[in-house]
């Protein structure tokens, strides 16, 4: 199976007093690269993570993202200083005494200085944690896979019917050839009759002439392997696995044999078909760098 490299997956897990939500999502890249965003208490579980999409992923830039909902009604502790708190008051019944202001201090008065209170969250179990991350992080993972794969059979499709076209370019190029020597013969035979008019024409020297030109314009052996190929693509297609790069390679080959068969030919019926082909395997190219 080919899978392309970009994708997204979501997974997310709910326990009693929280919920963790998991996202992966991936883009293009030579390599596999990854980064992750999550709450800085959660990093020392960011390794497994790593490790996971490792197994499962191995070409592209891949995003992973933590989000943590804590959902208890007590995960909060709040305490008081009572040392300070007395200070402040003890400070503020003698602020009014010495300006001669009136001396009712209220709770509300007091619960505006953040220092009074102190604010703690209740510690979680790390190992809770770290299981309530990985099941959503392998849900992620699960359905970013499926995602890709789905990507990867558009991918394969499209490259594929680009391929047969290309066939059938190919098909044009080598019943036309031999018809340009025909009539590359006929052109010269033309010619010479206008040159030399009623003398005989040199029938060998016509020939030799023909054959010179025949074997510079021959595209059979460029054709062949063009062939040759387009039919390892559908292969590599059809078999899977990570094989981007080997695509990518074979995509330069197919350039590389329909640039030779552009340069040879010289007729323009050939030239045009030339184009059209480069075009599509252009197209071809720009499909395989999505695949892993």
């Amino acid at each position: 199976m080919v899978t392309s490299m970009t994708g997204f997956g979501r997974g997310k897990v709910c326990e009693p007093d929280f919920n963790i939500t998991v996202e992966i999502k991936s883009v293009n890249h030579k390599y596999f690269e990854y980064s992750s965003r999550m709450p800085r208490s959660f990093q020392f579980i960011d390794d497994s993570l790593k490790t996971l999409c490792q197994q499962k992923i191995s070409r592209g830039k891949v995003e992973l993202n933590v989000q943590f909902e804590d959902i208890s009604s007590n995960s909060i502790e709040l305490s008081v200083n009572t040392a300070y708190a007395d200070a402040y008051i003890k400070a503020l019944h003698k602020f009014a005494k010495d300006y001669k202001l009136k001396d009712d201090i209220k709770a509300s008065s007091i619960v505006g200085n953040t220092e009074i209170f102190t604010v703690r969250k209740r510690d979680i179990d790390e190992e809770l944690i770290k299981s309530a991350v990985i099941t959503a992080a392998t849900e992620a993972l699960d359905n970013f896979v499926s995602a890709r794969a789905v990507e990867g059979s558009r991918l394969v499709s499209d490259i594929k019917s680009r391929a047969d076209f290309i066939l059938t370019q190919v098909e044009f190029i080598e019943q036309r050839s031999p018809q340009t020597v025909r009539e590359y013969r006929e052109k010269i035979e033309t010619r010479m009759r206008e040159l030399i008019e009623d003398v005989q024409i040199d029938e060998s020297r016509l020939i030799t002439e023909t054959a010179i030109f025949a074997d510079k314009i021959a595209v059979a052996e460029e054709t062949v392997r063009l062939r040759s190929h387009i039919a390892s693509l559908c292969t590599m297609l059809d078999d899977g696995g990570v094989v981007g790069r080997k695509l990518d390679f074979l995509v330069q080959e197919m350039n590389r044999e329909t640039n030779t068969i552009g340069s040879k030919c010289q007729d323009i019926e050939i030239t045009k078909v030339v184009v059209d082909i480069k075009s599509e395997i252009e197209k071809i190219r720009e499909q395989i760098q999505n695949i892993e």
